[in-house]
């Protein structure tokens, strides 16, 4: 893949290629914007686009370098990638400095690509900063971020910073129609649930995603709370997925009850049975639980227990 294979993300894209163009590289990036817009697939190949043989400002995705970057085999090439819920420790950054002062073994640019770089930690933040101050020539440190509020004021004006933005509803069901094959369901299903994100439509679309999130909507509303666990706390990435539903579910219940045109509901496979449930709520109540559902996606990213969240929000979702 190379930046023409991506979709949606035209403006980054376009500053990224200009600067190669005109050979005018910052020493370090920051890729900032909501998740699931492709910015971890853009720096990626970025660094194929800086380190091609046959074109200067995209990825030939032919040459060796472009195979090698692609094959994740290139030994100047680095990404750092803890894990969304997982802090970047000092051990982290430490590897990384001692591997930067050293010349490129066959590249032009040695890239280090940092995911969710608001993991870093005071330790490890603070560390890093000596290395954004003066980092090498012949590297391009890229940081890729969703919550940039959560790093340093320090670290952020010591990079360049390239926004991505999520597409409109139309521009965003007109990629996923020409360019996956997804029915047209589902795509309803996607244009909301996904907000224009184009990175996590594409990490649904293989899934029966409709199957999926009707299980967890049952889930939620039944007064069963057998294999709870087994069901809902697979991963933290599960738990924060269904939460993403749930907030979807009890948003349309909130809008049919307000008297917001049906073309406006996600769920429209299930729109009866929102009818009859926007009876049993008052809004105070679908406040309460949005609210309930947003704190628990906060105390999420904060590494709070799973089970005591998923317990918590049992008692304030379900209501017979």
């Amino acid at each position: 893949m190379a930046f023409k294979d991506i979709r949606g993300q035209v403006f980054p894209i376009a500053r990224l290629q200009g600067e190669l163009k005109n050979n005018h590289l910052a020493g370090a990036y920051l890729f900032s914007g909501p998740e699931g817009l492709g910015k971890k697939l853009v720096a990626f190949n970025f660094a194929k686009a800086l380190n091609c043989l046959e074109s200067k400002t995209d990825a030939c995705d032919s040459c060796i370098s472009c195979r090698k970057i692609e094959n994740k085999q290139h030994p100047d090439i680095h990404i750092l990638d803890a894990g969304r819920f997982e802090e970047i420790k000092i051990d982290d950054i430490r590897t990384l400095q001692q591997e930067i002062v050293l010349r490129p073994y066959e590249a032009r640019f040695k890239v280090f690509i940092i995911n969710d770089a608001h993991n870093l930690n005071a330790e490890s933040a603070n560390a890093f900063l000596k290395t954004l101050e003066e980092p090498p020539k012949s590297s391009v440190i890229i940081l890729v971020t969703d919550k940039p509020r959560m790093l340093f004021r320090t670290i952020i004006s010591r990079c360049q910073n390239v926004k991505f933005s999520a597409l409109g509803q139309n521009e965003f069901e007109q990629v996923l129609r020409n360019g996956y094959n997804i029915d047209e369901r589902t795509l309803r299903f996607l244009s909301f649930f996904c907000e224009g994100r184009i990175g996590s439509a594409i990490a649904w679309k293989d899934q029966d995603i409709i199957a999926q999130k009707n299980r967890v909507i049952d889930f939620f509303s039944s007064a069963n709370t057998a294999n709870a666990e087994n069901s809902f706390i697979q991963d933290r990435e599960t738990f924060r997925q269904s939460l993403s539903i749930l907030a979807g579910w009890f948003r349309d219940l909130y809008f049919l009850k307000a008297g917001i045109n049906k073309d406006r509901i996600i769920n429209i496979d299930r729109s009866d049975v929102l009818e009859k449930l926007a009876l049993r709520y008052t809004f105070n109540d679908l406040e309460s639980i949005l609210n309930g559902i947003s704190q628990s996606l906060l105390y999420l990213e904060q590494n709070a227990n799973v089970k005591l969240l998923l317990a918590n929000l049992l008692l304030s979702v379900r209501k017979n």
